[in-house]
């Protein structure tokens, strides 16, 4: 299992610097890892659509963002990514974890983890899985399109994955 500090830390080091989103329980030692950070920025979102609207601000700012959520904040935002970010080429990473994978998980979780990579697909996010193998060269990769493209990219996490 990997750090979620080394997690966090690979992260900035890769170029990743201002960081949004909605509390899992998944990703609660990242989170507080990134808020106790004193070089790094961490703003709580209330909803994912809200976070995704703040990373876009902060693109506009200067700042290469990450917005944190679970799979379910997906369909929460939606829209916004498809009006707001794919038409006006406004970048994050979206990392996201994934709650219902392969059937596994609270009923309310399972429509989401088995749809998620469809939704994507159809609205043309690029999208990726952790493994434990795959953690730096995937966060590497994933600051490489997001600059290049302009456009979101999704990290899918699930559990166990990190601590």
């Amino acid at each position: 299992m990997y750090r979620s500090e080394d997690f966090a830390r690979k992260l900035i080091d890769s170029g990743y610097d201002f960081f949004t989103g909605v509390p899992c329980s998944i990703i609660g030692n990242l989170i507080t890892n990134l808020t106790n950070m004193p070089d790094v920025t961490y703003i709580p979102a209330v909803r994912e659509d809200a976070a995704v609207g703040v990373a876009s601000g902060a693109y506009m700012a200067g700042k290469t963002p990450v917005v944190l959520m679970q799979n379910s904040g997906l369909g929460q935002c939606l829209n916004t990514l498809t009006s707001l970010n794919l038409i006006y080429k406004l970048p994050c990473l979206l990392l996201v974890t994934w709650r219902g994978f392969e059937g596994k998980d609270a009923p309310e979780h399972l429509v989401m983890g088995r749809t998620c990579n469809k939704l994507l697909d159809t609205i043309g996010i690029p999208h990726h899985e952790f493994n434990h193998d795959n953690i730096k060269v995937l966060i590497d990769m994933s600051y490489k399109l997001v600059t290049e493209s302009k456009e979101p990219v999704v990290l899918f996490l699930k559990k166990g994955i990190i601590d």
